[in-house]
């Protein structure tokens, strides 16, 4: 094999881990913080009530055959 693969790859692997380490100062900067935050109270948030649930799954359960 020609010695310049090994270069390359170490190229490669320097660069990615520049975009991985960059990608992640992005994400923990302050200015972040209140859209995350939110987006990670969304899964908590329940609209559905028990009663609609129930009567949106009995109207089709006389389908089935």
């Amino acid at each position: 094999m020609n010695p310049i693969w090994g270069h390359l790859a170490g190229v490669i692997t320097l660069l990615l881990m520049l975009i991985f380490i960059g990608i992640w100062i992005w994400a923990w900067q302050g200015r972040h913080r209140q859209v995350f935050t939110r987006m990670a109270q969304l899964p908590m948030e329940d609209d559905v009530d028990a009663d609609d649930a129930s009567s949106s799954t009995a109207g089709t359960q006389g389908d089935h055959r």
